[in-house]
């Protein structure tokens, strides 16, 4: 389970002095946290893995808006902090699909429902999530499904 990886990833850096990779598994640890309380009493919490990639993935895209925002204003070291921070929370999370993966993913998908058209995107969409969660950004599944209904 990836849980058990991070926190033997903290016990390993708190052996090995790296502070930067330590503190950056700590606030993946309190991210984790926080959206367990969230989910307390939930009637069908998701799968462990599953919340835990979620929970990364959401991380590594708040992190890439506050290095394009501190690029922006001429902030380099923090950026490269925060660059630091990605290259440790990218390492806990799935291999990611190539573009020909997700691609074949797609059309097996699409054929599978036959889905013709946009208006057929939600079904395509949550057949991705339901399979390949973890395994893709679905911002990028989105424009690729969308590219392909509209072929």
């Amino acid at each position: 389970m990836i849980r058990d990886t991070i926190k033997q990833s903290l016990v390993d850096a708190m052996k090995g002095g790296d502070t930067a990779r330590r503190d950056a598994i700590r606030l993946i640890q309190a991210a984790l946290k926080n959206r367990d309380i969230e989910l307390r009493g939930s009637p069908n919490p998701p799968e462990d893995d599953v919340l835990v990639t979620e929970v990364l993935q959401k991380m590594v895209k708040q992190r890439r808006e506050s290095i394009e925002m501190y690029e922006k204003g001429n902030r380099a070291e923090l950026a490269a902090a925060e660059a630091a921070e990605v290259a440790v929370i990218e390492s806990f999370l799935p291999a990611q699909m190539s573009d020909a993966e997700l691609g074949a993913a797609i059309d097996a998908i699409v054929a599978e429902t036959g889905a013709s058209s946009v208006k057929d995107m939600g079904r395509v969409m949550a057949l991705v999530k339901e399979r390949h969660a973890g395994q893709v950004d679905m911002g990028k599944a989105s424009g690729a499904v969308k590219a392909r209904l509209n072929a």
